[in-house]
């Protein structure tokens, strides 16, 4: 995660927690919106992790990396969003030199996690479409899961490694009630390119091929239903429709954790050009965070199959037997 370098000697010059201007019952329903907003996204998240591990008709390729980006959004809401709000709320961070240190190792992680987690999504659908018997003789779940874990470990050594490698955490500290980061200009530079630049620019290519074959497919589709054909290739165009609607669905997924991911990156460009504050700098990484809170309303949108999961979790039909073999895609 790349925060941009701040000037210390002006940031730090008189510095001290402002006072609340706000009343007493505007303050706790600021507290009150901002605990709902992180219980919805957990309940939401945790809906998908129940959803993808409980049912076997979930058990797909593709599914595991939906569960994989669920679980980073789901630990972005238990980790991060929480003391972000609080420190936005109180105009200064109150928890102490050990816990900043740990939440920037998590937040970059977990950034830099989640926009892997859709570049790898890219791919999958782009396989899934253009070359479907390599898909589904190649991917399978095992090896997704490898793949998935070993995205998780690179993710983790990047983190680690650009943390203690090109960045400062004790100069960024010594402003009291204050918690940012400090990258150098090297640093910066590859946290763009590897965090941002790289994986774009995978999902920008692979989508504009994948939504290039769904329009061939849709085609292909229209031609089908004007001629009488046999079964099995009934069997054909309902398959390519659901891929074409997966690759939709997905797109959405894709364009809105852009839109909430470009500001913060506009900000590690032009940040020392613009002299933006570090309370700009932490409502803009928030809006990075609240992209997992609307990744479960999307599947609640467009997937009837999760719908359907969130029915029979929200029931308790869960724990009856046998039900993790109940028919949740018809």
């Amino acid at each position: 995660m790349n925060v941009t370098e701040l000037n210390l000697s002006d940031r730090c010059e008189h510095f001290s927690c402002p006072e609340r201007s706000v009343s007493p019952a505007v303050y706790i329903s600021l507290y009150v919106c901002s605990a709902a907003v992180v219980l919805l996204t957990v309940c939401g998240n945790l809906l998908v992790i129940i959803s993808v591990l409980h049912f076997k008709q979930l058990h797909t390729p593709t599914n595991m990396l939906v569960l994989s980006l669920a679980v980073s959004d789901f630990l972005v809401v238990a980790f991060v969003i929480p003391p972000m709000l609080i420190r936005s709320l109180q105009s200064c961070w109150i928890f102490g030199r050990i816990f900043c240190i740990v939440l920037y190792l998590i937040a970059g992680f977990l950034t830099s996690l989640s926009i892997y987690n859709v570049a790898l999504i890219s791919v999958d659908r782009y396989l899934a479409l253009s070359h479907p018997f390599f898909y589904t003789n190649t991917i399978s779940v095992g090896a997704m899961c490898i793949l998935v874990s070993s995205n998780w470990c690179v993710c983790i050594v990047y983190t680690i490694t650009l943390y203690n490698f090109s960045g400062n955490f004790t100069t960024s500290l010594m402003c009291p009630g204050e918690c940012f980061y400090l990258l150098t200009s090297v640093g910066s530079v590859i946290d763009l390119v590897y965090s941002f630049i790289f994986p774009l620019s995978v999902i920008i290519i692979l989508y504009s091929r994948v939504f290039l074959i769904a329009k061939k497919h849709a085609t292909a589709i229209r031609e089908l239903n004007n001629h009488t054909r046999p079964q099995t290739q009934k069997i054909t165009s309902h398959s390519m429709k659901s891929e074409r609607k997966a690759a939709k669905v997905l797109g959405i997924l894709v364009s809105v954790f852009l839109v909430c991911l470009l500001p913060y990156f506009i900000y590690s460009i032009l940040g020392d050009v613009i002299e933006l504050q570090a309370e700009t700098f932490q409502n803009i990484f928030i809006v990075v965070c609240l992209n997992s809170t609307i990744n479960p309303f999307i599947y609640a949108l467009f997937y009837p199959w999760f719908r359907r999961c969130v029915k029979f979790i929200i029931t308790l039909q869960i724990f009856q037997t046998d039900s993790a073999l109940i028919n949740v895609l018809s």
